[in-house]
């Protein structure tokens, strides 16, 4: 960059969901539909699951370093759910808005009003909602991933999550895959127009 030049900076797009709302498959063809979106890597301290890579799915830390991070002031949010710590790094995010990047981040309802708080109009909160408790239910259980507790506590967690979505800035109903990633592209596209 020449001295003197004016770059804007980027934006911050924040996804919520409760587990099983499908907010990662919406963001992933919102992020292909705009193409100008990148998505923000958490940093956690759970273990790999299959076929994920560091660095790209999380940035994964021990969880002495996530701690000596937290001290050092390393994260604009985080949080320790379900065993494990996560987390958005400060420097990272910071970085790519002063480069003119706008980020698209995948958080829980804390994270992302933290993240709100942080960073104020850079930031447009989306809050996914599934077209009710029961359909969510299905859909965890249709995973097969875990067991009846770890389910439960979802659902718990879910039920929470959604009685903070009128905080957020934009929420849908995910019942419809096509209508739903048209509606939050749009209201995206929207959002990164403004000056």
């Amino acid at each position: 960059m020449m001295v003197g030049e004016v770059t804007k900076q980027g934006r911050l797009i924040v996804f919520s969901a409760p587990s099983g709302t499908g907010k990662s498959t919406v963001a992933r063809l919102v992020m292909e539909r705009l193409g100008i979106l990148e998505f923000s890597v958490s940093a956690t301290t759970r273990s790999k699951r299959p076929g994920e890579q560091d660095g790209i799915d999380y940035h994964f830390l021990s969880r002495e370093l996530f701690e000596k991070k937290i001290s050092e002031g390393g994260f604009i949010e985080h949080e320790f759910f379900f065993g494990n710590f996560y987390g958005t790094l400060f420097d990272k995010t910071v970085e790519a808005i002063d480069d003119g990047r706008n980020l698209l981040f995948d958080l829980d309802v804390k994270g992302a009003l933290n993240l709100k708080k942080r960073f104020g109009e850079r930031a447009l909160l989306v809050f996914l909602k599934p077209p009710g408790l029961e359909v969510l239910a299905r859909r965890l259980q249709s995973r097969d991933s875990e067991g009846p507790e770890a389910l439960k506590m979802r659902l718990e967690r879910a039920a929470m999550e959604l009685s903070h979505a009128d905080k957020f800035d934009f929420v849908v109903v995910n019942d419809d895959l096509d209508q739903t990633v048209d509606a939050v592209a749009s209201r995206i596209s929207r959002f990164l127009l403004q000056s």
